[in-house]
């Protein structure tokens, strides 16, 4: 039985244990029912299993037969804080208000058929693999976390990870089956900007009397679009968006403060770092000409995520090879979204990819995409995913 038809024998169990964790989803750092499944589903599987401290995860190590190099092959198990709509006839979260909106619960599935697959293939292993089953990616650097624990050298200090491999579902922008990755930058830097105008309260009829911080916030809110513009090229761009923006209580009284937050996406180290020094100069210079005093706090979440060029390739050529030509297509730009695979990615060579799962009966270009309450994923593509990611084991 080649691989990929033995990924396929195992779809039935792959999409109980999807459903199992659709139905529970669990949010953030701590998944204690989400761990509990996974270590069921990797018992009696030769592997030598540890689970982490500071978080909930799961490092799952498998012994190949030869002194080739160890490989990491990552899942992330958390949820979203997200009030599930979904289709009729499909998987629905148990629990009001969290949602597997971005296929995480596809990637614990996809990486437990992986290990089956493996498992039953040691000897043609020639290095050790390196299960990485990962809780917090979704803002809470669940992967940086791991790594401080030692997840890059779980085989052992003298067999360090020497290439790395995700994969992430998306339930639009690619047809079903579908694999992508591109060279470079895959995913944004994220970070973010904490800005809190401090002024002095009064009427609303009188304003000369008062500091009003509303007006310079709202200046601000424009400038920083206007300063990314002029600032950063259009072939390394940056994006401000201000999502959250919060001033007073009553129509006729002006506040002592304003305050906004907004996420700052970047897709090179050089402009993650001219961002974190123009964007808070510009809004200390607004406060001051409006004589104001303002509080600026910027935060470097995630890193952008970078392939390594030739394990892109590698990616790429494992899926043509495996799934067929047809399968495979080029990433043709970076995604703004961002990743915390990067913290794995900036330590070891290694490669970030899509795989499409696009619902039959919707396109691509129309389908809700993941983070939406209706997003949905096409559970067919779990025996594939599980066969590229051991095959990219085995091949490298």
């Amino acid at each position: 039985m080649d691989l990929l038809e033995a990924a396929r024998s195992l779809q039935p169990e792959l999409v109980a244990l999807r459903r199992e964790l659709h139905a529970e989803p669990e949010i953030g750092l701590r998944l204690p029912a989400t761990q509990r499944r996974v270590l069921a589903a990797l018992d009696g599987l030769p592997l030598e299993v540890t689970t982490g401290a500071g978080l909930d995860s799961v490092t799952a190590v498998l012994r190949g037969a030869g002194g080739g190099p160890t490989v990491l092959l990552r899942g992330d198990m958390d949820a979203l804080p997200v009030h599930e709509r979904a289709p009729a006839g499909h998987p629905a979260s148990a629990l009001p208000g969290r949602m597997h909106a971005c296929g995480h619960d596809l990637h614990t599935a996809i990486l437990v058929g992986a290990a089956r697959l493996l498992a039953e293939r040691r000897e043609q292993l020639a290095g050790d693999v390196v299960l990485m089953f990962q809780p917090g990616e979704e803002g809470d650097g669940g992967a940086e976390i791991m790594v401080e624990e030692g997840v890059l050298t779980a085989a052992g200090a003298d067999r360090p990870v020497a290439a790395g491999y995700a994969l992430h579902v998306s339930s639009a922008l690619l047809p079903s089956g579908v694999v992508a990755t591109r060279p470079g930058p895959i995913m944004a830097a994220a970070d973010r900007l904490h800005v809190v105008v401090r002024g002095r309260g009064g009427h609303g009829s009188s304003p000369h009397a008062a500091l009003d911080p509303i007006p310079a916030a709202c200046e601000m809110v424009t400038a920083l679009q206007t300063a990314v513009t002029r600032t950063f090229s259009a072939f390394d761009p940056v994006v401000v968006t201000v999502g959250a923006f919060h001033a007073g209580d009553a129509h006729n009284v002006i506040p002592d403060e304003a305050a906004f937050t907004a996420t700052v996406r970047s897709f090179s180290a050089q402009a993650a770092a001219r961002a974190a020094e123009v964007l808070p100069r510009v809004v200390r210079g607004i406060a001051e000409a409006h004589g104001l005093t303002v509080e600026v706090e910027y935060r470097h979440d995630y890193p952008v995520t970078a392939n390594h060029a030739a394990e892109a390739a590698f990616v790429a050529d494992t899926a043509r090879e495996l799934l067929g030509a047809e399968r495979y297509t080029d990433l043709p730009q970076p995604l703004a979204g961002s990743e915390d695979f990067s913290f794995v990615l900036n330590r070891v060579p290694g490669a970030y990819f899509f795989l499409g799962a696009t619902l039959p009966g919707r396109t691509p270009d129309t389908a809700p995409y993941n983070h939406s309450p209706e997003a949905a994923f096409d559970e067919e593509v779990l025996a594939d995913g599980a066969a590229l990611l051991a095959a990219l084991a085995l091949r490298r």
